[in-house]
């Protein structure tokens, strides 16, 4: 491949490990551990992997390992830093045995199930090392959840003689992982599953996991977007930017990236629900911020949008919830209804309040909400333009203010959604190291015969150094919720804590954002300088833990 000048000079960092990885390991058990709800539900589909205790990782005595053969799969949406996952994970196992070998199965979930897989030879590692991306063998969206898949899967393991799988993905991903690790526990298949902790969203997190590996370089990467917008904005000073952020289930990006550029607005999804606003409430919001800013002759600013907004306020969520239930049972007779009646068979088929509401949207965000559904049978909320349909309400509403003489002022929108942006950015320094350890400890936690954990990294606003390292039962995440109109287990989603400090900090200031022009310009990531410059952790992180 031709490299950048940037690329080639990152080729040659070395991460950081945490210290109790840089020799041989020990295991330290904790208690016996439990799921975080529905305990009998859980405990009885995963008899072979439930309650297992919590493992940190200490200095040992070296020992002579024979050599190990593993596979990986990068499961899912990209993040920045799968690549140092998989290097770290190579590392682990050559470092224990040189002969060991580590084969990744392309385009995803699908490639254990179709036998199609490379040997990641240490020529391979060299060319990926601190690179974003999934391009090493790529990713894909296939879900592992049927008996057949995983008998398939079993059968080019046992060809390669693979002894574990890791598998690097987000909640959904590493729900999956954990059924496979149950699955082959129950038929004594001798095949251990590891998973590893992704997605930018930053919704795959616990007490065990501080934080999914992409979220700090991702918010960095739109940080630095918004910060020359910003700049733009108070530069012609005279539109509004309606900015949507990744973040489906949670708003953890946007109230990052907030906490980093000090936005006009930044409407909170959780905060919606919590207070059960309307959609005319969230536009009313904004509105009277375009307006008072207005009377002071400021007629432009930002607002930030999660991409999963429109989910959480309590009237649009109960829709959806109905009509995806309605669609996943009834897919095929939706299939033969032209297009054209698509909205009016809708219409008729949803309950009295549900149906009003429906009957009330625009026509484009209807079709969106009952068109193109992701793999799991959900509404794919990134599809639905929320800024768009947010800025031109806010014109209404302040079009109406003017005439009754409540607005002075000039309302013009810009629209921006920052999605694949970040996704696959050269990892911070930060994700570089964290991700190197989440693979390194993937390492250590294969060769001491575990199955069913999550690499954990922890302690992560201190050096690296300082960090610790562990395994995290993957059951202990688990509870029960409704996918495909049936109770399925998966991880539970971290959503933004209202009483949490990062919140806490972002309601104790907006007020004052929202009126003055105090933006902040975080500038482009940077790997090479003083270490408060390049290895800082997310303003989330450090709030968290009181940095």
């Amino acid at each position: 491949m031709t490299k950048s000048a940037l690329q080639i000079a990152r080729a040659a960092y070395q991460p950081k490990l945490p210290k109790a990885l840089k020799g041989a390991v020990k295991v330290k058990e904790g208690e016996p551990t439990q799921s975080v709800a529905d305990q009998e539900a859980i405990k009885a589909l995963f008899p072979n992997t439930y309650g297992m205790p919590l493992i940190q990782f200490v200095e040992g005595e070296a020992v002579n390992m024979p050599a190990i053969n593993v596979g990986v799969i990068l499961s899912g949406g990209q993040a920045p830093g799968g690549h140092n996952v998989i290097s770290g994970l190579f590392d682990g196992i050559k470092a224990l045995n040189k002969d060991s070998k580590l084969y990744g199965f392309i385009l995803g979930p699908g490639g254990l199930v179709d036998h199609n897989y490379m040997e990641l030879t240490s020529d391979i590692i060299d060319e990926y090392r601190n690179t974003g991306g999934f391009d090493i063998i790529g990713s894909g969206r296939t879900k592992l959840e049927k008996v057949e898949q995983f008998d398939k899967g079993l059968e080019i393991i046992k060809e390669l003689g693979i002894k574990a799988l890791v598998i690097i993905g987000g909640d959904d991903s590493n729900t999956n992982a954990c059924v496979l690790a149950e699955y082959y526990a129950a038929k004594n298949c001798g095949v251990q599953v590891i998973g590893c902790p992704k997605t930018i969203d930053g919704d795959l997190k616990n007490e065990m996991i501080e934080t999914s590996f992409g979220f700090d370089t991702a918010c960095k990467t739109y940080s630095e977007v918004i910060g020359n917008i910003q700049r733009d904005c108070n530069s012609a000073r005279k539109y509004w930017h309606f900015i949507k952020l990744m973040g489906r289930s949670a708003s953890h990006i946007a109230l990052e990236c907030a906490l980093q550029v000090q936005p006009n607005v930044c409407i909170v999804s959780e905060e919606v629900e919590e207070k059960n606003m309307s959609l005319d409430d969230v536009v009313t919001y904004i509105a009277q911020v375009v307006a008072n800013r207005a009377a002071q002759g400021n007629n432009f600013g930002t607002v930030l949008i999660p991409e999963g907004l429109i989910e959480f306020i309590p009237a649009m969520k109960r829709l959806i919830a109905e009509l995806n239930d309605f669609l996943a049972a009834n897919a095929s007779e939706f299939a033969l209804i032209k297009k054209s009646h698509q909205r009016e068979y809708i219409i008729s088929k949803l309950s009295k309040e549900n149906s009003e509401i429906y009957a009330s949207l625009p026509e484009g965000v209807a079709r969106q909400l009952t068109l193109d559904r992701d793999p799991h049978g959900n509404v794919q909320v990134s599809l639905i333009e929320t800024e768009k349909l947010l800025s031109d309400m806010v014109a209404v509403k302040l079009a109406q203010w003017k005439e009754e003489g409540k607005y002075v002022g000039k309302f013009a929108a810009q629209h921006h959604f920052f999605g694949y942006e970040g996704r696959c950015a050269a990892p911070s320094n930060f994700d570089a190291d964290y991700c190197y350890s989440l693979g390194y400890t993937a390492s250590m936690l294969i060769v001491n015969g575990k199955t069913g954990y999550m690499s954990s990294v922890r302690n992560t606003t201190a050096p690296a150094e300082e960090w610790i390292a562990g395994g995290v039962p993957i059951t202990m995440m688990m509870n029960m919720e409704r996918r495909h109109g049936e109770m399925k287990p998966v991880i539970q989603k971290a959503l933004v804590k209202l009483d949490g400090a990062p919140f806490k900090a972002f309601a104790a200031q907006r007020e004052r954002w929202a009126i003055e022009t105090d933006y902040v310009y975080p500038g482009p990531i940077q790997y090479f300088g003083p270490t408060e410059v390049c290895d800082q952790a997310t303003k989330t992180l450090q709030l968290e833990q009181g940095k």
